[in-house]
């Protein structure tokens, strides 16, 4: 068995499914949904369909997109490869808020088994993706749907957080739709789910941005503007193999998050009442901080049916939007960082993005 898997190129470890791989779907995940909700983002602000239909093409092939990169971590055979983009589809979709996560553990099985028994068989052209597409989405609709009631349980707690006094409330909610951001999950799909909106969808914003602005900033002197740019205005969830190997990694944005949030809640009284889906999008696109802006004007029907009105922003309500979604992180998880260095808990390289 060992000769055979080697032969096969299956390493079953810790580093190849969850450094490489994860890597690889983040990767995936930035190249359809993310850069696609940028494209849309800017097309729908700037009135331009041509850019709003683009980004919607990009968005909606995000589950492909992660099981080929996967695929492609895993260094799989050129049929197995392309069989993975109907297992990333059933596993997204089948996943619900969990779809990332569903789509990293069943594309690795399904590329596993897809490599076992590609060019072993004079009919590989039938057999390889046969054997990937079965396995896969067989496994998508097992699995995926227990994951994605799983992430959604997670967003029931969130959901209990938005019941507690705006200070407690602020860090809770922050901390978490944060982590959930960073995490193989959907956090936008859970703030929409919840609809989220209010004080307790600023908390959200809150929480996100401290984790990729944090992540940007304090990661600059390893991945400079090309890191600034894919964490600030991409996904944090870039860090997962790093986080896998280093977790203190993970602590400055948390902690940040911890501070940002009740100074959302309590302080500047930020809300949130554009589309749910916002609250956890953080600066990805700048789609969070569009959703604040847009609910100072026009706020979502969610936000209305919970009593949200339109207002005029005033200078204050610009100053906390700034200082919470980008000056605090920005300051602050590099602070942390160095505190952290001087105790051991993060070397120089940690944050260095593959």
């Amino acid at each position: 068995m060992k000769e055979f898997l080697k032969r096969k190129n299956i390493e079953i470890s810790l580093k190849r499914y969850g450094i490489d791989a994860l890597g690889a779907m983040a990767q995936g995940l930035f190249c359809s949904l993310l850069i696609g909700t940028i494209i849309r983002t800017l097309g729908q602000q700037a009135g331009i369909q041509f850019l709003t239909d683009i980004g919607s093409y990009a968005m909606a092939v995000s589950g492909p997109a992660m099981a080929v990169a996967i695929g492609y971590a895993l260094k799989a055979d050129p049929m197995v490869l392309f069989s993975l983009a109907a297992v990333g589809w059933a596993a997204n979709a089948e996943g619900g808020a969990g779809g990332p996560l569903a789509v990293l553990v069943i594309a690795i099985i399904a590329a596993e088994f897809g490599k076992a028994v590609s060019k072993e068989t004079r009919v590989d052209i039938l057999v390889t993706p046969a054997v990937t597409i079965l396995v896969g989405v067989a496994l998508a609709k097992l699995i995926a749907p227990p994951i994605g009631r799983g992430a959604s349980a997670f967003g029931l707690m969130i959901d209990s957080a938005t019941k507690l006094q705006p200070f407690l409330m602020g860090i809770v909610v922050s901390v978490l739709v944060g982590i959930a951001l960073t995490l193989p999950i959907s956090s936008a799909a859970i703030c929409a789910a919840l609809s989220l909106t209010g004080l307790a969808g600023g908390a959200a914003v809150a929480g996100c941005c401290a984790q990729m602005i944090g992540f940007a900033f304090m990661s600059f002197k390893e991945n400079k503007v090309g890191g600034l740019v894919s964490q600030g205005l991409g996904t944090s969830m870039l860090q997962m193999p790093n986080i896998v190997k280093n977790p203190k990694i993970w602590l400055p944005p948390i902690i940040v998050s911890a501070i940002t949030g009740p100074i959302a809640t309590c302080i500047f009284h930020m809300e949130m009442n554009g589309a749910p889906i916002n609250s956890g999008m953080g600066t990805c696109g700048l789609c969070g901080q569009i959703g604040v802006w847009t609910g100072w004007l026009a706020p979502s029907e969610a936000a209305v049916a919970k009593g949200a009105v339109a207002i005029a922003p005033a200078a204050m309500d610009w100053l906390g939007l700034l200082l919470i979604c980008f000056v605090i992180p920005a300051v602050l998880c590099p602070i942390l960082r160095k505190a952290f260095e001087k105790i051991g808990w993060i070397k120089e390289g940690d944050l260095k993005l593959e």
